[in-house]
């Protein structure tokens, strides 16, 4: 009898916090107090937006250059996230699916400061000459492995916090509440040394309270080995953003098992991601209870994640640019995926 009565318990508790996130409001902006992130659709690039209970702005990378990417960064920004600017714009790494569309996304909306891992491009290119011309017009810091940007905190909130855990091929120095990995780097795959802007990439750690995000840009296998191994400086995260767009060069098993997300977001295309190796990384880690992505995998074979944690599912003619959002509560206790355009929420508790 008593365990039927602490079943019983447990499951009132369980339902509880379901209603709770189920009564946050649908869209998010400034004043509410939670943490909000908004994964955009940019058919295979980068763009994150994330707007604290401050109502502070952080967009980590700006997709293509073009129309299409930047009128997909301001509309989710104005109707989804009810911004008027971008307070802090984080460009990982140099390739043009993340630093090409910044200088479009500037004349949408107001971008006030801009953050890179500094250095140049390898390589000539158009569109990152139009990128250094437009962050010229912009505060300008290159951000270092350890670095962690100012944002403001909000009263009745958790407190939160952005922080630059590797840039530039550096790692950040282990702190004291960074322990030693169990899960040794030789149980780390063979990866070749990567020789391209990738190997730049900035990999942030979002902390709101207990809520923790990581942002791994498109770091490649063996530098994402050297992110936890011998210590692990991200620690364990309630969701990550699965490298790469999902790409076989990243998503080290040995990185997924040590994060041990709860959630994580594929930000792919139609015929990007969903990597054979990153999908059995992901199916092996038995912490993830849910993996989205914005695209459904059209390719021959592709293996996919359920249909309902999918923002697109058809081809890329006529594609809807569905997105994907995360809001976590103000005690950040809890947190509900949602994507919108399915009608689709599902709610998880903070580890």
């Amino acid at each position: 009898m008593t365990g039927c009565i602490v079943r019983a318990v447990l499951m009132c508790a369980a339902g509880a916090v379901l209603a709770g996130l189920c009564a946050l409001p649908a869209q998010g902006g400034a004043g509410d107090k939670r943490l909000d992130i908004y994964w955009i659709d940019v058919e295979g690039g980068g763009a994150t937006l994330i707007v604290t209970p401050a109502g502070e702005s952080i967009l980590i990378d700006a997709g293509m250059d073009g129309g299409r990417d930047p009128d997909r960064i301001a509309a989710v920004a104005r109707q989804a996230a009810k911004i008027q600017q971008i307070d802090h714009l984080v460009v990982t790494h140099f390739d043009i699916d993340h630093h090409g569309g910044a200088a479009e996304v500037a004349k949408r909306i107001p971008v006030r400061k801009v953050y890179d891992p500094g250095g140049q491009r390898g390589s000539p290119d158009p569109s990152y000459d139009k990128y250094l011309a437009f962050r010229q017009t912009a505060a300008y810091t290159v951000l270092k492995a350890g670095d962690t940007i100012p944002l403001r905190q909000a009263d009745g909130a958790a407190k939160v916090s952005l922080t630059c855990l590797a840039a530039a091929k550096k790692f950040a120095p282990p702190g004291p509440a960074q322990k030693p990995n169990p899960i040794p780097a030789s149980e780390s795959p063979a990866y070749a040394e990567d020789t391209s802007e990738n190997a730049n990439s900035t990999v942030l750690l979002l902390r709101f309270g207990d809520f923790e995000f990581l942002d791994t840009a498109d770091l490649t296998g063996r530098l994402e080995a050297s992110l936890v191994c011998p210590v692990n400086l991200a620690g364990e995260v309630d969701v990550f953003q699965v490298g790469h767009h999902g790409l076989d060069l990243s998503n080290n098993p040995v990185l997924v098992r040590s994060v041990k997300p709860t959630v994580t977001v594929m930000n792919n295309g139609h015929r990007k991601g969903c990597g054979p190796k990153t999908r059995a990384a992901l199916k092996a880690t038995d912490s993830i209870q849910a993996n989205y992505q914005l695209h459904k995998n059209l390719g021959p074979g592709a293996d996919n994640t359920d249909e309902e944690l999918i923002a697109n599912l058809g081809p890329a003619d006529g594609c809807k640019a569905n997105h994907i959002e995360l809001h976590a509560a103000p005690d950040a206790a809890s947190y509900a995926v949602r994507i919108p355009a399915r009608d689709h929420q599902r709610a998880f508790k903070t580890k």
